[in-house]
């Protein structure tokens, strides 16, 4: 019978349902965290947000903006981000689904870093 500890654990969920980071230079760096490792009440909240990304009038910005403030581990580095990003589409994009597809149950990477 195999006997794992709980580090064995704790590390083999790190691996697989770790973190998105984002390194904003100068030594910052945004956290997203995966949503398994969100409380309940954030993963209630996050999944709003992404319903509401499919309504027609939705700012689709806006909505990256709020996914990426709920899910971000430090609100100051959200905000350096989203202001880093500024009204680029294309950067707000490319950050949500990088999170996104690193946090699909079971395809999930440990982050690198």
């Amino acid at each position: 019978m195999a006997t794992f500890t709980l580090d064995d654990i704790r590390a083999a969920a790190e691996a697989k349902y770790g973190s998105t980071d984002i390194d904003l230079g100068d030594g910052d760096v945004l956290v997203m965290t995966n949503p398994l490792r969100l409380s309940k009440d954030k993963r209630k909240a996050l999944e709003s947000i992404q319903e509401s990304a499919d309504a027609e009038d939705a700012d689709q910005g806006d909505v990256m903006r709020e996914a990426i403030r709920l899910v971000a581990a430090r609100g100051d580095m959200a905000e350096k981000f989203i202001a880093i990003a500024g009204d680029d589409l294309a950067i707000l994009a490319a950050a949500f689904s990088t999170y996104t597809e690193g946090a699909q149950v079971g395809e999930a990477s440990a982050s690198q870093g």
